[in-house]
């Protein structure tokens, strides 16, 4: 069935495999199922998850698409979840930026659910980006595939944002996915008087995700991966190399082209703190917080270690990296 609909299936040895789905641990899916572009390594190697309620308001729906294409526009593969309301508005704004976009579905790629996003899901079918499923052709979606598949969602993307939420909305289990693996969380407030925004804006109250209003904040909160600093081992050899070596900021499970191997025999703190200091110039210690996704003194500790270690140093109240053990700079 698969071969009828173009599809591919993929499993952890290919080398089109998501290398951040292995910070899954045990929770690692054991095959992908694609519709689409099935190199998911590529597509989703700078990546950000746009995520929220299915009855979106108007105003939702205007920034998650605003967001999703000002991210087209800077680069990124934009991943949701190919549902009603913020999932297909931001789904539609990658595609009008003209930039891939990943739908990852609760049910079988052949059965495109919800049936109104049908026409939709079949444009990222059909060259606009992927429709993926851990679950083979023939599922069904329901309520436990909807919650398992944010997971994936989540651990994929270099970072996740929330942009409409209600209390108990589906979208805040990706949050809490993207929070336990370590991933920058950023959430958009809404009107105070909105029941859409009130799962965003417990997010932002517990400092559990940090305000983020457009595209541009959206691209720094993804931390490295918003300006483009990181380079993959791919980017040295001319090809897509091993996913897993790619990792995201958050991973840390093997080192990374342009980190020095000191940075990564420390702990995932400072690691993440690293992988938020600008390669060549400096940033003030709210930027860190922000790009970093830590508390305040989360952030001060990693920047210890990393001074402790000749990683960092700060000047005029401003954090750069500091001298590696080689003599160089960072």
């Amino acid at each position: 069935m698969l071969d009828r609909l173009g599809g591919s299936l993929l499993t952890p040895d290919d080398a089109r495999w998501p290398g951040r789905l292995v910070d899954l641990g045990a929770e690692e899916p054991f095959a992908l199922w694609v519709r689409g572009d099935p190199d998911l390594a590529a597509l989703v190697e700078r990546s950000v998850a746009v995520v929220g309620a299915r009855a979106s308001s108007a105003y939702g729906d205007q920034v998650a698409s605003g967001v999703a294409a000002g991210l087209a526009d800077r680069g990124f593969t934009v991943v949701s979840g190919g549902a009603y309301g913020i999932d297909a508005a931001a789904h539609r704004g990658a595609l009008a930026g003209g930039a891939p976009t990943v739908a990852v579905l609760a049910g079988g790629v052949d059965r495109f659910y919800p049936p109104g996003n049908a026409e939709l899901l079949r444009r990222l079918a059909d060259g606009g980006g992927a429709v993926v499923s851990e679950v083979p052709p023939g599922s069904a979606p329901f309520r436990q595939r909807f919650l398992a598949r944010n997971r994936i969602i989540a651990a994929a993307s270099c970072a996740t944002v929330v942009v409409e939420a209600a209390w108990r909305s589906g979208a805040l289990s990706t949050a809490r996915h993207a929070t336990r693996l370590l991933r920058p969380l950023g959430a958009v407030p809404g009107p105070v008087t909105s029941g859409t925004s009130t799962g965003c804006h417990v997010l932002l109250r517990d400092g559990a995700a940090v305000c983020v209003t457009d595209a541009a904040e959206v691209a720094e909160l993804a931390g490295p991966y918003g300006t483009g600093a990181v380079a993959g081992p791919a980017d040295a050899e001319g090809g897509h190399g091993d996913p897993r070596a790619s990792g995201s900021p958050a991973a840390g499970t093997t080192p990374r082209a342009g980190r020095p191997e000191e940075v990564d025999a420390l702990d995932e703190r400072a690691r993440r703190v690293w992988d938020a200091l600008p390669a060549r110039s400096s940033a003030a210690l709210d930027a860190l917080i922000r790009t970093a996704g830590l508390s305040i003194a989360e952030t001060l500790a990693g920047l210890g270690d990393l001074e402790l270690h000749g990683l960092a140093a700060q000047d005029g109240g401003r954090w750069h990296r500091g001298t590696r053990r080689t003599g160089r700079r960072g």
